[in-house]
């Protein structure tokens, strides 16, 4: 099968060539075939509902039962084959209404979607906040994600990454358009849970309420599950409350997330750390019948260097933001520096600025272009006065009298290692410096701590320390004890945390409903194909990806308020619309080609159709050029490019972008539609027949040719006889 096949399209493939080759010759039997095949294609084009691959194995069956001869009989054989091979890829097709190979031409997901890890279906949710249908947006969201609003202000937006937009300009800014949204909802109290499905009478608990354990506790208590959620801490979130300042994440975001759960049914009990106050044994004494592990990385790695252990003044930046989280409010040194490149050392210095701190140091061991953390809160700590110090390998923390007095580094230099493509850091001999400090913050990187997992016997590990699952169904080598999140993953970030939860909650369900378990990862489930927000090319062009409102720096520097202040609404609704519709139109070039090659006006000048090696992209320059034959939206194979008439005009559009359009010229002697002028002139120099000009009457081929038969009856020269 090539890269670009699907099972569903190359069965019937097979099926059409075996029909069309007469390999059945029973009447009945090639009936039975062409049901199939009529079958198959609801499945190719997302029309199928659960109820046709129960009928396409059972004509397929007839088939082979009644098949008169051996070619039938392969044929009944090869349909039932291949629905058992590829079961899920058929299954995936009738659910998620969507096909990852791209063969599937209208299933074929939006890139944003696809590189989404909780799978969220973005094309949608963007149009309805563009539509204004604020709360719409979010019942989508929550399909696949229950916390928009904290993921529309702290996700990491790999969406963005992949956004086909950027090929033009700049990507959509998807992460802060369903902030927006989420806000609006909440704000208008039409921020709902969907309805539960009635109870099932069993129970499941959830060990750690972290964005993984809570996911997986919001979809198990959607499915009719009792969930008990066990927290060491005296609140929930997890890394999303201790580890995210304030400034990024205000508290209250969180604590209405966490009462939506709250309100679904699911229990949490706080200031309880598993394998102590409670262990594997206890819970399965009171009835759990599945456990869901979500227990976070919350262990820092230690720097290694002398003096780490002999000052109090060294501290870890999860244990720092921990504190800082849960109420301490002390200022950590006048002097702070801060060891690590990624979002948590970033936190860490500017909760140092904001707590009182006069300098703050940030020292990272590579160069800027490597630091892992998102470049706009470098950028922002920088604005707030931050300095950061490159190519510094710590060496040792010196003080005396139990006090810190400074990190001793050595300056280093890049290098390449052989067989590897990213460089590393080397020191450079006699290059020894002091950063003078009085606090030094280690943030360079988490691990699980395994303690709490003692009482679970049989439980694999990774050689990271991480817990080994299967990664489709997150399921543990214990039978019925699930994980995800950072306990499996290392330390990662919250919607990959969020996916996991909602893959762990659907095996937990499968597992509780004796259900076997898929063998492939999940597909993106599309939750909509709605109608286009429609655009001028000029508007699709000229809106630009708004800059983000700030709070003043002042403010930045010495409290813990919201940094980011977010769109207003105006700003929303038209950055919504530069959204290019993906999920719709699959850039496979097909309306290009046939404009310019076989119509050879070649008027559709789209150069982020190449995704590897875009050219500029100008959707005005195709009115110039467009006559408007509708050869594009004729060839178009999923709809995306439309063409019609209407209010007197004929309109060009490309998922609802406007290419063109231009007003229809009627017949002067029927008054039937003949096109526009541009079109009529093309016709008529490639025919020199249709449209052409009678008496200074312009008249359609019909009225035309009525014309000049009546002309000549009227010329004709009179006979006598």
């Amino acid at each position: 099968m090539s890269e670009k096949s699907c099972p569903v399209n190359d069965l019937i493939d097979r099926l059409r060539s075996a029909i069309a080759s007469g390999n059945l010759p029973d009447p009945r039997n090639r009936r039975r075939a062409e049901d199939i095949l009529a079958l198959l294609n609801d499945v190719a084009w997302g029309r199928a509902a659960a109820e046709h691959l129960p009928a396409i194995e059972s004509l397929a069956q007839k088939i082979e039962t009644h098949g008169t001869t051996d070619s039938a009989i392969d044929c009944g054989k090869m349909v039932r084959k291949s629905l058992k091979q590829h079961r899920e890829v058929f299954n995936s097709h009738i659910d998620t209404h969507n096909c990852t190979t791209g063969a599937c031409l209208k299933l074929a997901p939006a890139p944003c979607q696809m590189t989404c890890p909780a799978g969220l279906d973005i094309p949608t949710y963007l149009t309805l906040i563009g539509m204004g249908r604020d709360a719409e947006a979010i019942d989508v969201i929550r399909r696949d994600c229950p916390f928009p609003w904290v993921c529309g202000l702290v996700c990491t937006r790999p969406c963005e990454f992949m956004c086909v937009r950027a090929r033009i300009d700049t990507p959509i800014s998807i992460k802060t358009l369903k902030g927006f949204a989420a806000e609006r909802a909440m704000s208008e109290r039409s921020y709902k849970n969907p309805v539960k499905e009635p109870d099932k009478n069993k129970k499941v608990c959830v060990i750690g309420a972290g964005p993984g354990g809570m996911s997986a506790a919001y979809y198990l208590a959607l499915k009719g599950y009792r969930v008990r959620v066990l927290e060491q801490q005296p609140v929930a979130g997890g890394m999303l409350l201790l580890g995210i300042p304030r400034y990024r994440l205000p508290r209250e975001v969180i604590d209405r997330e966490v009462a939506m759960l709250q309100d679904l049914g699911v229990e949490f009990q706080f200031n309880t750390r598993f394998g102590e106050g409670i262990t594997f044994d206890d819970l399965k004494k009171e009835g759990f019948e599945a456990f869901f592990l979500a227990i976070g990385a919350h262990k820092s790695y230690k720097l290694g260097v002398p003096g780490e252990t002999d000052f109090p003044q060294v501290i870890e930046a999860v244990d720092f933001l921990r504190d800082v989280a849960l109420g301490d409010r002390r200022v950590p040194g006048r002097k702070a520096v801060v060891i690590g490149g990624g979002n948590v050392a970033i936190d860490a210095a500017r909760t140092c600025l904001r707590l009182g701190s006069e300098s703050v140091v940030l020292a990272y061991r590579r160069t800027r272009s490597e630091m892992p953390a998102d470049h706009e809160e470098i950028e922002q700590a920088e604005e707030e006065g931050i300095r950061l110090k490159f190519l510094n390998i710590p060496q040792e923390i010196v003080g005396r009298e139990g006090r810190v007095e400074g990190l001793k580094c050595l300056q280093a230099k890049l290098v390449t290692k052989e067989g590897q493509d990213r460089m590393y850091p080397v020191p450079i001999e006699d290059s020894e410096f002091i950063l003078d400090a009085d606090v030094i913050i280690s943030a360079i990187g988490q691990q699980v701590d395994t303690d709490c997992m003692e009482s679970i016997e049989g439980l694999d590990w990774t050689r990271r320390k991480t817990i080994g699952v299967n990664m489709v169904t997150m399921a543990s080598s214990r039978e019925g004890i699930f994980a995800a999140g950072d306990a499996v993953t290392g330390p990662a970030t919250v919607i990959e945390a969020i996916g996991g939860g909602k893959r762990g909650a659907e095996s937990i369900d499968r597992y509780l409903s004796g259900i076997p378990q898929p063998e492939m990862p999940p597909v993106p489930t599309r939750r909509g194909r709605i109608d286009h927000l429609e655009v001028s090319a000029a508007a699709k062009m000229t809106i630009k990806r708004p800059e983000m409102p700030l709070l003043n720096i002042y403010r930045r520097r010495t409290t813990f308020q919201q940094v980011e202040l977010g769109y207003p609404e105006e700003m929303v609704r038209e950055e919504a619309r530069r959204c290019l519709r993906c999920d719709i139109c699959l850039r496979c070039g097909k309306c290009i080609e046939v404009c310019r090659d076989r119509m050879q006006v070649d008027a559709l000048q789209m150069g982020y159709f190449d995704f590897d090696h875009p050219v500029p992209t100008d959707f005005r320059l195709t009115e110039e050029r467009c006559i408007l034959c509708g050869a594009c939206a004729t060839n178009c194979p999923t709809g995306a490019m439309q063409i019609e008439d209407r209010s007197g005009e004929r309109v060009l559009s490309l998922c609802g972008t406007v290419l063109n359009r231009e007003a229809l010229l009627h017949c002067d002697g029927c008054g039937e539609v003949m096109g526009p002028a541009r079109y009529l002139e093309f016709v008529r120099k490639r025919t020199h027949t249709v449209a052409e000009k009678i008496e200074d009457r312009r008249l359609c081929e019909t009225c035309a040719r009525h014309s000049t038969a009546k002309r000549s009856v009227e010329d004709a020269p009179i006979t006598r006889s």
